[in-house]
């Protein structure tokens, strides 16, 4: 990986990509620590330093992870990536469900940038629907439960709509941005944006760790013996799960495919030997952030509905750390990922396509005993890979058993797996690429 950006660096064409992406990412690291008009920083901050300590910025956790802490600064990018997100979960879960869609999908290049185009208005909506919610609950005081502060400035209607079309214009900013990134820069935009805000949070989050467990004394800011020990063993943690995520993701079955010879005009086609590689985890890191989803909702309730049975068992058993939680957290990823699979993969169409173009697997019959072979090998390759999200969005839980750092401990859960599969997606681009320019080389 190394020597591969070293030679993307003597490559000027490709330095100039790297370089362009990397002052697209700094901006917009500057926009998620710019706040919103009307915002008053030393309330906000008071408040983010109090919530930091207890429970209740664990509401918003995801939209915090995806806005690298832009959120609980009420910034201009305040929503970060997430409504896109949405966005593209929704469109993508829709495409199974509206024929229209469907067929746009089947359309190729043209039905992919109409399906982008609603994708950004669906993400627009969303962005004015979530920063109506956040901005309503700074103004109210509810943001950060337990704060007295006053957030904001003023809470005449006309501040807050600025509040509002700020931060949506921010999300449609970062949308810009991500497709700058997609066609001038290296990698996907959207992708890259989301690897650099959860990167972002990582030092905060290690040296929090090595904090937690006691300062030198005279300096609260160094830790002691036993907080360095702690971060090293941290970082020795997280080396080896990202080993495994690595290992995991990269992991496949590989079908075998023969084609048969076919005359198409007076030429012989076909005849050529191929496979259809299915991941262990196939799903990616989607089963993680709808069960994610899913918690938050009983967690919400309770938070604005507090002091009824219901809110009050809720407030008991299903929050982050307790058993109730991280099992029903575990079971929801299962189902969530045999669920996310079984719409994105269609036996059926794989099946047609290979018989369509004179294909088969060797030793099955084409047709529905294809079907079944190729459903029965994609179940029993999605049950190691749903345990395998759970046990690793578990980590974190683990962690605060073992080390007494639950909200603090970075190598788990949604944020390492989409480091690692942002990462190694973009170090694969920028192989291929180099690749082309050596073959290039080669023939001249």
């Amino acid at each position: 990986m190394l020597s591969a950006f070293a030679n993307a660096l003597r490559t000027p064409d490709l330095r100039r990509k790297i370089l362009f992406t990397l002052m697209i990412l700094a901006i917009f690291r500057l926009g998620s620590v710019i706040p919103a008009p009307n915002v008053n920083i030393q309330a906000v901050n008071t408040c983010r330093i109090q919530a930091s300590s207890g429970d209740s910025a664990g509401l918003y956790s995801m939209i915090q992870l995806f806005s690298g802490g832009a959120l609980l600064q009420l910034a201009i990018f305040a929503l970060g990536i997430m409504p896109y997100i949405t966005a593209s979960i929704i469109l993508q879960l829709l495409t199974v469900v509206i024929p229209r869609l469907e067929a746009l999908k089947k359309e190729g290049a043209s039905g992919t940038a109409k399906i982008t185009q609603y994708t950004r208005y669906l993400t627009i909506v969303l962005a004015v629907l979530n920063s109506t919610a956040f901005v309503t609950l700074a103004v109210n005081g509810q943001l950060f439960p337990g704060c007295n502060e006053q957030l904001v400035y003023s809470k005449g209607l006309f501040p807050i709509i600025t509040m509002i079309l700020t931060m949506t214009a921010g999300t449609g900013v970062i949308m810009w941005l991500g497709e700058l990134i997609t066609d001038r820069g290296v990698g996907n935009g959207m992708s890259v944006m989301i690897f650099t805000q959860i990167a972002a949070q990582f030092p905060a989050s290690l040296w929090a760790i090595a904090l937690s467990r006691g300062t030198m004394p005279g300096n609260d800011n160094m830790p002691n013996a036993q907080g360095w020990l702690i971060f090293a063993l941290v970082l020795a943690i997280g080396l080896a799960v990202m080993a495994a995520v690595v290992y995991m993701e990269q992991a496949q079955r590989r079908i075998p495919v023969q084609y048969a010879k076919r005359m198409v005009g007076r030429k012989l086609m076909g005849g050529t030997t191929t496979y259809i590689p299915i991941k262990v985890n196939q799903a990616g890191v989607i089963p993680v952030i709808f069960a994610s989803s899913m918690l938050y909702l009983p967690v919400l309730y309770a938070q604005f509905q507090a002091g009824n049975p219901v809110s009050n068992w809720i407030s008991t058993y299903l929050t982050t750390g307790s058993w109730v939680y991280e099992t029903v957290f575990f079971l929801l990823i299962i189902f969530f990922a045999y669920f996310y699979v079984s719409i994105t993969f269609d036996p059926v169409e794989v099946s047609d396509n290979m018989k369509k173009y004179g294909g088969f697997i060797p030793g099955v019959r084409a047709g529905r005993p294809t079907e079944r072979y190729l459903a029965h090998v994609l179940s029993r390759l999605t049950a190691p890979g749903s345990m395998y999200l759970g046990i690793i969005a578990l980590i974190p839980a683990i962690a605060f058993i073992l080390l007494g750092t639950h909200n603090k401990f970075p190598f788990g859960g949604t944020s390492i797996l989409i480091i690692v599969g942002v990462g190694l997606d973009t170090v694969k681009q920028i192989q291929s690429q180099l690749q082309q320019r050596n073959y290039e080389g080669f023939l001249r």
